[in-house]
């Protein structure tokens, strides 16, 4: 059988779990379990008025196929209570997710859009608005950074720990060994916001010159003595042609940072420079709140939100009053 290419496949079968080839190719696994009874009067009904069996028939083949298939294989340690209504909630949640993501996020695996919410499509079009003072601006852009991305990018492992009811509680812990690296200077706004997520976290700072539309050049680099052993959290709040985010994530690979313990953090992204950064760093991931439509011949993305570090620092030709 050929199944087509598509967003979300579901297989549905009553020993589909049982089949390790099957099993290994499917991301999430689900057995829905139900009382022994219910499941045999479904199966007498379903038989003998659609498939025109007779109940001996039925309960022969319940005795020696299900009952027997049942206990074993994936399918018991993968069971699912049907009025589990939190957890299908989650599933459901889940799968409406991968049906509304971003394209690109399709191709680029390593590429995450936080879940588009009300209030952040809301504080984006405050700080996408021209007429919006620097007061706001910083303002909604702080509440942007700080709600949007860190709990998509933080590295954790999970952990079970004892509640003071003496019941055991599955959650996680995150990595301890972290820090910053902002591109000066628009990456600098999002320092506070990692700050007040991760109390003491060290912060470094690369600075990178441009030079016509695609050259790079390292101007000043300061970063910490033992950054090869920790994970890097890569800030800058746009990003563009991914010129200047390639030339910083080769001086983090240079100072012994391995790829895949890089995120890099922005509020926006254009198409471009998803595609020059994933192209080149497949290993490293990508956390944004939203995918813009294109560049513009000045490399400007479009709709965007302006130059959001003279937005932020108060600093443009044309700031708005505040």
């Amino acid at each position: 059988m050929q199944v087509n290419p598509s967003d979300v496949n579901i297989l549905d079968g009553i020993l589909i779990l049982h089949d390790p080839r099957v099993h290994d190719l499917m991301n999430m696994k689900i057995f829905v379990d139900s009382d022994s009874d219910m499941r045999l009067a479904r199966r007498i009904q379903r038989d003998t008025v659609e498939r025109n069996r007779n109940i001996q028939y039925v309960l022969d083949q319940v005795s020696i196929f299900s009952a027997l298939n049942y206990p074993f294989g994936f399918s018991v340690a993968t069971k699912l209570g049907a009025d589990n209504d939190v957890t299908i909630n989650l599933i459901v949640e889940h799968i409406r997710t991968k049906l509304g993501q971003h394209n690109l996020c399709k191709i680029y695996s390593n590429v995450f859009v936080i879940h588009s919410t009300f209030q952040i499509r809301g504080m984006h079009t405050l700080v996408r608005n021209a007429k919006t003072t620097k007061h706001d601006f910083v303002f909604y852009a702080d509440r942007l950074i700080r709600c949007g991305a860190w709990s998509w990018s933080l590295p954790f492992t999970e952990k079970q720990i004892i509640t003071p009811t003496g019941s055991v509680y599955s959650g996680v812990v995150f990595c301890k060994r972290l820090c910053g690296v902002s591109i000066i200077r628009s990456g600098e706004s999002m320092e506070n916001a990692l700050r007040a997520c991760c109390k003491g976290i060290k912060i470094g700072k690369i600075l990178i010159h441009g030079e016509g539309n695609s050259g790079r050049q390292l101007i000043y680099e300061k970063l910490p003595s033992d950054i090869a052993s920790r994970h890097v959290l890569l800030l800058d709040p746009v990003l563009a042609s991914g010129n200047s985010a390639v030339k910083a994530i080769s001086v983090l690979l240079s100072k012994g940072v391995p790829e895949s313990n890089i995120v890099f953090l922005n509020l926006i992204s254009a198409p471009e420079g998803l595609h020059t950064v994933c192209n080149k760093y497949p290993k490293l991931k990508i956390v944004t709140s939203e995918i813009d439509t294109t560049l513009n011949k000045d490399l400007h993305v479009i709709p965007g939100m302006g130059e959001f570090g003279d937005r932020y620092c108060g600093t443009g030709s044309r700031v708005t009053p505040s």
